[in-house]
């Protein structure tokens, strides 16, 4: 073993790595300026960070909003990062999860318009605690839309039910 190997974690940052660490909460302060109120709610910010992001979205010129990303690069260098970047991922984990729900339910939309009594038996088995009688009575109004070429409102009703029920499984 050599005697460098123990003094690496001593040594000073590069420059390099420096201006990485720059960018990188230039980015994660991008990526919060991004995000719904009631998510930016959710995030943990001291109060200058969060006026900067509000007074980011007021500014119309291109160059005072890039001066004022700027500034909030700077302000993220003092915030919690780490508490930052776990409440992105927990919205984005979120985000993946309601996108899964909603491929869930246009399958079963499709399946249960399509293939009729078969898919609705099945559907009844995969989720036993579904309202069968609500659910027949959607699939029966969505068919008699789809057989009229009426608009799809009793498709989407169909829809958000299946989503929902997902999500109260899940």
């Amino acid at each position: 073993m050599h005697d460098y190997e123990e003094f690496d974690d001593e040594l000073p940052k590069s420059k390099t790595r420096v201006k990485q660490e720059m960018h990188d909460l230039q980015e994660l302060g991008r990526q919060l300026t991004e995000l719904s109120p009631a998510q930016f709610a959710e995030v943990p910010l001291d109060d200058d960070l969060r006026e900067a992001i509000d007074t980011l979205h007021r500014i119309k010129s291109n160059e005072a909003r890039r001066r004022q990303m700027q500034y909030i690069g700077k302000l993220m260098r003092s915030a919690d990062g780490e508490a930052i970047e776990a409440a992105l991922h927990r919205f984005k984990e979120r985000d993946q999860q309601h996108l899964r729900f909603d491929r869930m339910a246009e399958e079963w939309r499709r399946r249960l318009l399509e293939e009729g009594k078969a898919a609705q038996s099945e559907f009844f088995d995969a989720y036993p605690g579904a309202d069968h009688q609500h659910l027949r009575q959607l699939v029966r109004d969505a068919t008699r839309e789809v057989e009229k070429q009426k608009p799809p409102t009793n498709q989407r009703k169909l829809f958000r039910f299946l989503r929902d029920l997902f999500m109260e499984s899940e």
